[in-house]
């Protein structure tokens, strides 16, 4: 999709309101050596890209506040000679002209002119302790300007975490924020459709991802989102499983768990169906006690509803189920009481979602309230069973692991289930794999 710089623009102006006055540094994330002279396929850092929309490594953001705002990029040289090897750069005049920064120098002049824009500000914000080689960085800007203080420099006298502002400006998703989401949705959601179609007994776990890595690429999408998870059977009682290479056997569900990156943004699709294309009796039963909890928080999703409000209404229709189905003991009352559900459902049932997959907010208030929900807030539902062998748990339901997420928009009177293209209900799905 087209960059919309204006938007970033306006994120910087924001972030300009809120500090008041002071300076921001924001570094992107660097390089990693994969082995020898191979690096590991570049992503930048998150924070970064937000305010910037700037892809390329070894690049620093500085955000001045104050009474002459400006914003500052620091960034690689342009060099016919690196781009015949590594590709396009813009340099700093490009980075200004393509990207609005007010100014951009090389990267190699930052540790002459950081500390001239450091200097007699009187505030500092910046993320001390996410990445010590800018913390090593930033502290040796602020001793050379201890340095001379009898000229009247002086430092920073108060260091804010630039990350908190941030994160609450990430938790609000713009309208162009969420056109993105909804595309990456799409094309996650024409993954599974992909895989639903190709599955069958006697292929591989990697087979499977491999159709997903072809459709994601195929639609546009950068990267996966995260490392996709594969699992057959049993292997799907195991949250992050990611070794994919088992087979598929005739008889057993499979659970996949994958979304792809478009342009940063994060989709996160979990489904789970018969390798075999049918759902049997047991299966079935524990799928649909699944979905029915999905319903029912998907249904807690809007605005002024608590954080937690979803979880708690899985977790009611789900522990009914577990008590229904023996395997349970007690009332439901009892059973939450005890915690004895979390033999079968571990985790939560849900987290927010953008630029990265865990995206970024706080789930509770400086209270320790619970967040509530409010409009263009993004954010995956996804509640989950997972049974594994045991002398208390009825045999029929051993190696059953079954996990249904999708992500949401919160909207004026409700949520946007932005990956509804991906089938789940036992109708849609087995008429999908007995159609293909």
């Amino acid at each position: 999709m087209a960059i919309n710089f204006d938007e970033f623009s306006l994120r910087r102006q924001r972030l300009i309101k809120v500090m008041g006055e002071g300076v921001a540094i924001i570094p992107t994330s660097p390089e990693l050596i994969r082995n020898r002279d191979s690096h590991y396929p570049y992503r930048f850092d998150s924070y970064f890209y937000y305010l910037s929309a700037f892809k390329e490594p070894e690049s620093v953001l500085f955000i001045i506040a104050g009474a002459h705002p400006k914003t500052v990029l620091f960034c690689r040289d342009k060099d016919m000679e690196r781009e015949i090897w590594d590709g396009f750069r813009y340099g700093p005049a490009g980075a200004v002209a393509e990207f609005g920064f007010d100014e951009a120098y090389s990267i190699a002049k930052l540790d002459e002119i950081a500390p001239k824009l450091l200097a007699n500000q009187e505030k500092l914000f910046y993320s001390f302790g996410a990445e010590t080689g800018w913390d090593l960085r930033v502290n040796s800007w602020l001793n050379h300007l201890r340095s001379q203080a009898r000229t009247g420099t002086s430092v920073p006298d108060e260091v804010v975490d630039v990350r908190k502002h941030l994160d609450e400006m990430r938790l609000y998703k713009s309208a162009y924020e969420i056109e993105i989401m909804r595309h990456s949705s799409a094309i996650a959601a024409g993954a599974h459709q992909r895989a639903m179609k190709f599955v069958k007994p006697g292929l591989m776990e990697y087979e499977v991802e491999a159709e997903f890595l072809h459709e994601f690429y195929r639609c546009g999408a950068q990267s996966p989102a995260y490392a996709s998870i594969v699992a057959g059977g049993r292997n799907a009682c195991t949250l992050h499983y990611n070794l994919n290479n088992a087979k598929l056997c005739d008889g057993d569900l499979l659970l996949i768990d994958a979304g792809c990156e478009l342009d940063g943004y994060a989709s996160d699709i979990t489904r789970t169906f018969p390798i075999s294309g049918k759902f049997s009796s047991a299966q079935k039963d524990l799928y649909e006690m699944v979905l029915a909890s999905q319903a029912a928080a998907i249904a807690k999703v809007l605005p002024d509803e608590h954080w937690n409000a979803p979880h708690e209404a899985a977790l009611d229709v789900l522990i009914r189920g577990f008590i229904d189905f023996g395997l349970c003991k007690g009332s439901p009352e009892e059973v939450l009481e005890s915690g004895s559900y979390r033999q079968f459902y571990m985790h939560r049932t849900g987290h927010w979602l953008g630029l990265d997959v865990h995206d970024a907010g706080e789930y509770k208030d400086k209270q320790g309230n619970w967040r509530i929900f409010k409009k263009d807030m993004a954010l995956t539902v996804e509640p989950g069973c997972y049974v594994v062998p045991s002398d208390k748990v009825p045999k029929h339901f051993w190696n059953i692991g079954i996990r249904i997420e999708d992500d949401v928009v919160v909207t004026e009177s409700g949520c946007e289930v932005i990956t509804k293209g991906a089938p789940k209900t036992v109708f849609e799905i087995e008429e999908l794999m007995q159609d293909a």
